[in-house]
């Protein structure tokens, strides 16, 4: 069972634009060129944050034409945030507001020994990464550039937490990188926030 964080960003660290849009996205990467379909198979339960659920629900006919349904996830999923959200009926999910680390063993279970999906936003990846709980990144590196947005892991990490396993070419427009959380040696570094 792993903790993965496993998103896309532009060239220059975004993973959004500041009004939360993924367009620049969909025109570079086809999920067939992707390892989406054996990455999610083995997903057991899945965390977001507020902006990420909402933009799912803005965006419902984009997602479906994506990936054949509006709200794509067969799996729990965690939603924190600290604000009251609109509810998709009949759907299995959860809206909690606090400490990673307080809902994590919950999150665990409920996966059944398969992995847990951080689906984003990058503060939210970061506060698993802060609590020592976040395994893996697997970053789809898009060529565009944003100049602005939404940063794709807004905290300082420095070698060699990082431990890149691989890198894979998807079609033309993606590459992506796959790194392991050395935990050995991140209980040496100090976490900062940029």
């Amino acid at each position: 069972m792993k903790t993965q964080y496993y998103t896309a960003t532009s060239l220059d660290g975004y993973i959004a634009t500041e009004d939360d849009s993924l367009d620049w996205l969909f025109s570079l990467g086809n999920l067939d060129n992707s390892n989406y379909p054996e990455f999610i198979s083995k997903v057991g339960a899945l965390v977001m944050g507020s902006a990420t659920y909402e933009w799912i629900l803005r965006n419902a006919e984009k997602v479906a034409d994506e990936t054949g349904s509006s709200w794509p996830y067969t799996q729990p999923v965690w939603i924190f945030t600290s604000r009251k959200l609109p509810i998709i009926e009949n759907e299995n999910i959860r809206f909690v507001n606090g400490d990673v680390r307080h809902f994590h063993p919950e999150i665990l279970d409920a996966a059944n020994g398969k992995n847990i999906w951080v689906v984003g936003g990058g503060d939210l990846a970061g506060q698993f990464y802060d609590a020592g709980l976040l395994d893996e990144l697997i970053i789809q590196i898009g060529s565009a550039t944003l100049g602005k947005g939404k940063p794709l892991f807004p905290r300082t990490v420095l070698s060699p937490v990082l431990r890149l396993v691989s890198v894979n070419q998807m079609g033309t427009g993606m590459a992506e990188l796959h790194y392991k959380v050395d935990k050995s040696i991140l209980g040496e570094q100090k976490m900062v926030k940029p």
